[in-house]
């Protein structure tokens, strides 16, 4: 008999080394199987090319058709309907509700020298698009703000600079900086040369 627990604490042991041997080669399993067995080769990363245009560019525009229609009779229309895309947005203004049309300051109407009393501008901005500047204009003069322009050859084309004033003080420029970011247009007050 007492060969019997020296046979049965040995039989443990062996039962207990085969266990953590079981376990071992089952996670050594786990790990190498799935990249061993992966066939499926790694997809490659495709490059897409993206095309920002610049300001001089025209924006994509693409032009959609309705589907043609068929009338009772089985017939088609001869042309299809084509929707135009809206123009362009205007860089740095948003659009708020209007108040009652007042007619547009025109340059013309502000004198070109100002007296020694009005020594501050608002500087807004350069574009190159006519139309943003004409739509810029309306939108600041309907504020009741004096807008004025001045060409401007710079390395990418000819441009317009679009400049609100003349002030009589650095307060009154502010008050009508805050009207002008009130309907989305920034600017910067700086002293007149």
């Amino acid at each position: 008999m007492s060969d019997s627990p020296d046979v049965h604490l040995q039989l443990k042991k062996r039962a207990r080394r085969r266990l953590v041997g079981a376990i071992a080669v089952a996670g050594l399993a786990a790990v190498v199987l799935p990249m061993v067995m992966d066939e499926e080769p790694k997809q490659q990363v495709q490059d897409v090319q993206i095309r920002i245009p610049g300001q001089n560019q025209t924006p994509f525009n693409p032009k959609v058709s309705k589907p043609a229609v068929v009338s009772a009779t089985g017939e088609k229309p001869q042309t299809p309907e084509k929707i135009e895309p809206a123009p362009p947005p205007v860089a740095s203004v948003v659009a708020v509700n209007k108040p009652a049309e007042k007619p547009p300051v025109k340059p013309a109407e502000i004198p070109a020298i100002a007296s020694d009393n009005e020594s501050y501008l608002i500087l807004i901005g350069a574009f190159s698009n006519p139309a943003n500047v004409k739509q810029l204009q309306t939108k600041i003069g309907e504020l009741g703000i004096r807008v004025f322009t001045e060409s401007l050859d710079s390395p990418d084309g000819k441009k317009t600079r679009v400049r609100a004033g003349p002030f009589a003080s650095r307060e009154a420029a502010d008050k009508a900086l805050a009207k002008m970011k009130r309907i989305g247009v920034s600017g910067v007050v700086a002293a007149k040369q």
